[in-house]
């Protein structure tokens, strides 16, 4: 009974959050669709041992409260899984609450099929992008179901959790921050990484709580001097400290190639301001103020050179708006700010929701059905991969045409976009008259000629800088005549004995063992997670695998005979490389060496880490 009376209430939280929003008769039927969802999924438990109504309730409640939808979204939010694991068909809806939400159910029901037309999961994927054509509601409750799956995802098993935590890294994660819903995509990125790899998780959120008790005194002190000065100035503003997440502070580690320590900014301060009376238009009041505060706190902080980033001006293609600059602390440490209208911070927290204009709209219904109409399983993950996971770069060829494409875009991919025949044809690149080759990374607003050549032939390596689905499609099909190597251990993020690790068999039944945190094993998790397989990578005492590590240190007598000794007296390792390069007595080695097990790669880097004088270590991928 005391589990049925926290069913209920829970209940009625939801009718509470959408009773101001929505007339008497919307309200009555918000209730009378709980009332079906808890019939029809009577007697259904949750993995957890729950009664299975307490996921819808959660679905709508997220749908209602964190994302403030419609009352015919938290409608269909409650009744998501009805058509799908009980007796009531869509049509049982359609007649009890109209078309709009049969449709919604409709579109976020899992197809039954004798034969999937790829796998279950991409055809599912497919199924909710083409969905957009008619509304984007249907993504936003498939996200609320997605991101309550995600926070009780304890109970299931540890394979589950790989193929769940991958889905959403890859899918559904991108496509909220596409829809600008960033605290939905980052709570989801998140929770991947904590099921995905439960280890590095638990070591940089432990890393993080002892990072924030640091420095919490000096960051009070900051945002007490920043709330004394707009106090001060009449200006209404209140102000946040936003603690970046494990995901975020892995993530850059990753891209940046540094360790924990030194990774900037772990935090950022929020100003969120009221914009001031007297000032018109609105946008025009909201610049002013925002600017105003800009001018208040750099008469009193110092400002870092070349920090500013002006959102409001040139908001993000999503509408994100923010006034962004770096200020030194009384501590003496660089703070990111972020300055935005409460309209500008609401806006950016309900992303697509709020009002983004129908420009905005058509171009990401464009994007999403481009993915949803690619011809394979190949290309559709393609697709997914370049389309979701980047904002967009606006990039000029030298007679002014723009050419819009994913940030992280090459040179290859913009010939690509201007014409295939270029792109199978291209040689070299001249990026704002500077020659450069294909691979090249663009950016904003660059003007790119694209030279060409008859003679060129089509190069298998290509397909590693090619990042747009136009381009990778092309040289995919142009791939398909060569024969694709068996690999029993990943090459792109060579796991070690000892990692976190998890396997993909292949049609050939041959497993390729990946780490938990390779882009490439989320990818194939996403795609076919009926073959992902646990397996144990135990050390071999006969086999070596190459690993390459980075050391920092700071330049004297006898520091590179210390880490030699290091390495062949101390840890018996032979070196296959060593690189070394000295800029005003700070020290850069690069060593490759090969190692039994990830155990012993700790060990070694613990070693060097305790060498006089040697600031970092830390291992490198392979682009690194």
């Amino acid at each position: 009974m005391v589990q049925d009376e926290k069913i209920r209430q829970a209940a009625e939280h939801v009718f509470d959050v959408m009773r101001p929003r929505v007339s008497e008769g919307d309200l009555s039927r918000i209730k009378d669709a709980y009332e079906m969802a808890a019939m029809a999924h009577e007697g259904q438990k949750r993995n957890t041992g729950e009664p299975y109504i307490t996921h819808p309730i959660a679905v709508a409640t997220i749908a209602a409260e964190e994302l403030e939808l419609d009352a015919n979204t938290v409608i269909a939010a409650f009744l998501h899984d009805v058509a799908e694991d009980t007796e009531y068909t869509v049509e049982d809806i359609r007649k009890r609450f109209g078309d709009d939400v049969a449709f919604l159910v409709d579109v976020v029901t899992k197809r039954k099929k004798q034969k999937y037309e790829y796998t279950k999961q991409l055809d599912n994927y497919r199924q909710i992008l083409e969905s957009v054509h008619y509304d984007i509601r249907a993504l936003l409750v498939k996200l609320s179901d997605r991101l309550h799956n995600m926070r009780t995802l304890d109970s299931m098993r540890p394979d589950k959790q790989m193929k769940i935590a991958g889905e959403t890294d890859f899918f559904y994660a991108p496509l909220a921050g596409r829809l600008g819903l960033y605290h939905v995509k980052t709570e989801l990125e998140n929770l991947s990484f904590r099921f995905r790899c439960p280890w590095e998780y638990e070591v940089i959120e432990k890393q993080l709580q002892e990072d924030r008790i640091r420095t919490q005194a000096a960051v009070d002190a900051f945002t007490a001097e920043i709330d004394s000065i707009l106090e001060e100035s009449g200006i209404s503003a209140r102000t946040q400290v936003r603690y970046r997440r494990p995901y975020s502070i892995w993530r850059t580690m990753r891209e940046v190639g540094c360790d924990f320590t030194h990774v900037d900014f772990k935090h950022f301060v929020r100003v969120i301001y009221t914009p001031m009376q007297g000032w018109t238009p609105q946008k025009q009041a909201e610049k002013d103020t925002g600017l105003l505060i800009y001018s208040r706190l750099s008469n009193v902080f110092k400002e870092r050179p070349g920090s500013i980033s002006n959102y409001i001006d040139n908001p993000k293609d999503n509408g994100y708006q923010s006034f962004h600059v770096q200020l030194l602390s009384r501590s003496g440490v660089w703070e990111e700010m972020h300055i935005a209208s409460e309209r500008m911070h609401r806006n950016a927290r309900l992303g697509c929701i709020v009002e983004r204009g129908e420009s905005w709209l058509e171009r990401f219904k464009t994007v999403l059905q481009n993915i949803a109409a690619s011809g394979d399983g190949f290309s559709f993950l393609d697709s997914v991969s370049s389309s979701l996971y980047n904002e967009d770069i606006l990039a000029f060829t030298p007679q002014g045409r723009g050419v819009i494409l994913p940030k992280g875009a090459t040179a290859l991919d913009f010939a690509y976009e201007v014409h295939s025949e270029i792109g199978d044809h291209a040689k070299y690149a001249r990026i704002n008259g500077v020659l450069r080759p294909l691979r090249t990374e663009l950016r904003r607003g660059d003007c790119v000629e694209i030279g060409t050549a008859e003679d060129v032939t089509y190069r298998p390596e290509r397909l590693d800088f090619a990042k747009t689905y136009k381009a990778r499609r092309r040289l995919h099909d142009l791939l398909r005549d060569y024969p694709k190597p068996e690999f029993r251990i990943c090459g792109k993020c060579s796991p070690l004995p000892g990692e976190e690790v998890i396997g993909f068999k292949d049609n050939d039944g041959v497993v390729t063992i990946h780490s938990r945190h390779c882009q490439e094993a989320i990818r194939l998790a996403s795609a076919e997670g009926s073959k992902l397989v646990s397996v144990t990578f135990d050390a071999n005492p006969v086999l070596l695998y190459p690993v390459r590590i980075r050391i920092v240190a700071v330049d004297r007598y006898h520091l590179l005979r210390d880490i030699i000794d290091c390495f062949v007296e101390r840890q018996h390792l032979s070196m296959n490389r060593l690189s070394t390069h000295t800029e005003d007595e700070i020290v850069e080695c690069v060593i490759d060496f090969p190692v039994h097990s990830v155990s012993e790669l700790h060990l070694t880097m613990d070693s060097i880490a305790a060498i006089d004088g040697v600031d970092e270590v830390q291992r490198l991928t392979e682009k690194q």
